[in-house]
């Protein structure tokens, strides 16, 4: 059965995951998880893709990515698995693979999902009972987009831009956002959006994917016939 292409459009930001091989670590020092944000913004420098979120967890990873060109994340990913697994296995003299398969990835709707999306990925510490608080948790993106900390693989979003004219204003109305908790259903929302490989989004957004690509841009449900998902509004707003 061939691949299934994912969606992929310059300017439009992709959620990104990818999870160690049965689940088993991805990093266990603390050189590894400098390496691999190193080689990721090496990486991304190279292929075009702007970073604004992460979070590097135990097993996996989460990125929020906007690509220059079409392509860019695919070669982004594949160039920092060639690079981070070579180092993984000599570091602790190992061999073979050492990513779940492909990653999986989503296109991001910018005026309804992105800042959501920012807060999902930095949340996910929290989530795991691995901190109380994102701030506390150093692999990730939270400190230099709540707090104003340098961090030179971050690039801001537009719509993060867009949260104050200073950078002080803009941690200030970022943190703001983490008052609220990101309900259960937009949770499950996005990892079923990033599990199909989708584009999450208003209706708007999705018919426009759709126009752009000529794919599918919707979820479906397991088992439902093509067209289905469309004709009764699963997944959409």
């Amino acid at each position: 059965m061939p691949r299934q292409r994912r969606l992929d459009l310059p300017g439009v930001p992709q959620h990104v995951i990818q999870r160690g091989n049965n689940r088993q670590p991805c990093f266990l020092r603390v050189q590894d998880y400098r390496c691999y944000l190193s080689q990721l913004g090496e990486a991304a420098l190279a292929q075009g893709c702007r970073v604004h979120a992460y979070v590097l967890m135990t097993n996996h990873v989460h990125l929020l990515m906007t690509p220059e060109v079409t392509g860019a994340v695919a070669r982004t990913m594949q160039a920092l698995g060639r690079r981070y697994v070579s180092y993984f296995n000599a570091t602790y003299r190992r061999s073979g693979t050492l990513w779940e398969g492909r990653y999986k990835s989503c296109l991001i709707d910018s005026e309804r999902y992105l800042l959501t999306c920012y807060r999902y990925i930095e949340l996910s510490p929290v989530r795991a009972a691995m901190v109380e608080a994102p701030s506390d948790y150093a692999w990730s993106s939270y400190r230099a987009n709540a707090e104003g900390v340098t961090d030179r693989l971050v690039h801001p979003h537009d719509e993060y831009a867009q949260l104050g004219a200073t950078v002080d204003e803009r941690c200030a109305a970022y943190r703001a956002l983490f008052l609220e908790a990101i309900g259960e259903d937009r949770m499950s929302e996005i990892r079923a959006y990033v599990q199909q490989q989708r584009a999450l989004g208003s209706s708007r957004f999705q018919d426009a994917i759709e126009a752009e690509l000529r794919r599918v841009a919707t979820i479906r449900p397991r088992g439902w016939p093509p067209g289905k998902a469309r004709a009764t509004g699963i997944g959409r707003e």
